[in-house]
Order: C-alpha cells, then sequence, then structure tokens
C-alpha cells in the first residue's frame, strides 16, 4: 500500500516516518508540509519525495498518515476520505464534535479504512494487559492519572502551539486516557468535568457497565510534579497499566499493518475514526462543562 506523511513536526520525524519506512506491505512514497524545505528534508531522510501541493501527493497513494494538528488533520483527512484514500489518523481526530462527524460519515460513505493511532492500543504489553482484565471482569472501577510538563527540559512539544492553549491538556493526553480507560472497563456512557489551576482537568467518568473511573490531566505540571499512572480495581484485587515497553515507532509499524488489513478485508478496525468520533464526543462534552464553569 502507498503511503503519504502529512507533517513535518517532533512525532513524524520521529514515529510516522520510520514507522511507516519499516512496515512490511506499506511504501513511504512522498511527504508533505507547510514549509517545503522541512518536507524535502524528512522526505529525503526517509527515501521518500517531498511535495509543496497536497493534491499531487494524494494523486500517488492509496493511504494518507497524518501527524499534524487536529484541526488541520480534519481538514485535510476529509479532502482525503473524499477520494476514497485510506486513513492512518492522530488522536484527537479532529478538535470539533462536527468536523469528526463529518470526517467519520465520509470514511463510512466512502468505504474506506481507518485506523486511530492510540499509542497504547498498539504495543503488545498494553494488549496482553487489556486483554487479561477483560477476561476476568468484575471490576468496579478505575483511574487515569497523566500529569505531564511541557516545560520540561527536552521536551520535543514544547513548542506545539494547540498543546498550550488552554484546554490542551483535555484534547493531548485525554484522547489517552479515554482509550484506555475504555479498553479496561468498557465504553463510556458519560462523564463529569471540573477544572483547577491552569489547564488541570479531572474527569469523572460512568462506563456503560456501570463501572466509574476518574482521570486527571495536565500539561503545566511543574517537572518534578510529573505523574503517569492508569489502574484497575474490582473482585479480582488493584492492577496498574505497565510501564510502556516497546517504542512508539514499533507501536505505530502495527497501526499501520492493521490499517492495511483492515482495507484488503473491508472490515473496521475496533480503534477507527468511529471509536475516535466517540473520544472528540466525550471531550466536546466535557469542554463544554468547563466553558460552563
Amino acid at each position: 500500500m502507498r503511503f503519504g506523511l502529512v507533517g513535518t513536526g517532533p512525532w513524524a520525524r520521529t514515529t510516522h516516518g520510520p514507522g511507516l519506512a519499516a512496515t512490511a506491505g506499506a511504501e513511504l512514497v512522498g511527504v508533505w508540509g507547510r514549509d517545503p524545505d522541512k518536507a524535502n528534508a524528512v522526505a529525503t531522510d526517509l527515501g521518500a519525495t517531498g511535495y509543496d501541493d497536497y493534491a499531487e501527493l494524494l494523486e500517488v497513494v492509496d493511504a494518507v498518515a497524518f501527524a499534524v494538528p487536529p484541526r488541520v488533520q480534519a481538514t485535510m483527512a476529509l479532502e482525503a476520505a473524499a477520494i476514497g484514500k485510506h486513513l492512518l489518523l492522530d488522536k484527537p481526530v479532529a478538535d470539533s464534535l462536527d468536523d469528526a462527524r463529518a470526517l467519520a460519515d465520509e470514511v463510512s460513505n466512502e468505504g474506506i479504512a481507518s485506523v486511530v493511532f492510540f499509542t497504547a492500543r498498539f504495543a503488545p504489553e498494553y494488549r496482553e494487559f487489556f486483554a487479561e482484565v477483560q477476561g476476568k471482569g468484575g471490576w468496579k472501577g478505575g483511574w487515569a492519572r497523566m500529569l505531564a510538563s511541557l516545560d520540561a527540559p527536552g521536551n520535543p512539544y514544547a513548542e506545539s502551539r494547540w498543546r498550550r492553549e488552554v484546554r490542551g491538556a483535555l484534547w493531548d493526553v485525554g484522547p489517552h486516557a479515554l482509550s484506555n480507560l475504555s479498553a479496561m472497563l468498557g465504553p463510556i456512557a458519560e462523564l463529569r468535568a471540573v477544572g483547577g489551576e491552569g489547564d488541570l482537568v479531572h474527569l469523572v467518568i460512568t462506563h456503560e457497565s456501570g463501572a466509574t473511573s476518574t482521570a486527571s490531566l495536565s500539561l503545566s505540571a511543574p517537572p518534578a510534579g510529573s505523574n503517569f499512572e492508569t489502574g484497575i480495581w474490582g473482585e479480582a484485587g488493584t492492577a496498574l497499566l505497565p510501564r510502556g515497553e516497546t517504542p512508539a515507532v514499533e507501536s505505530f509499524q502495527v497501526a499501520a499493518t492493521e490499517l492495511i488489513e483492515a482495507a484488503e478485508s473491508g472490515e473496521s478496525h475496533p480503534v477507527d475514526v468511529a471509536f475516535g468520533t466517540r473520544v472528540v464526543e466525550l471531550l466536546a462534552s466535557a469542554e463544554e462543562q468547563l466553558s460552563r464553569g
């Protein structure tokens, strides 16, 4: 399957691009970026061609992988979907519910394959953990604590403007929290949101199973206060999501492989644009509640 890559930032350079280049059955043929010089540089490093015209890139590929801000992704992915290109999306799929729904509808109408790269859903150690807790059952609740610091020394996303917005944490690490909690406790029925200092957000989540969970999210924690922990509790005791060992680039190869398989089989992937749109729906609900105070 011939892939195009949209984006030239850190995530594109270290994960999406190398991941596509190393995936069996995938051929990275082109890279597009707003800055043609950067697009050419990334493409050269990956043995591909740089494009300054997105429409020209779309003409030579079967699928497109996106490593750009959600607002940009939503628009460009819709354009690709409209002409039948398969989509390897980043999370969140959009930063507005209307855009996410429009993209999901277009994917459905065109009958194309889609996969959203929620990182933990493609790493073997996390998949093993999710399968184990799903097999046991009897879980009553869980939690996700994702307190990151964009200002930590060496953070490659320190200059990311959309992550610096007032709800940046909700839209950046929030999708991971909702995805992981869903994988452990099942689909989410609803949530309640409370804001804290800066971009800090607390979510109280009710799952369709009746279990409840919580998520605390920030990208502006003091570097010494950064903390990540996700867990679950119930009749079988307490279990913690293991520390990730698989490099993101290898997880991305799994996502690319499974997009190819979904395109060939015609079967929907469990973590497709429909799932990604449900996550956006929950994030939009949280943002509306926070706006109401």
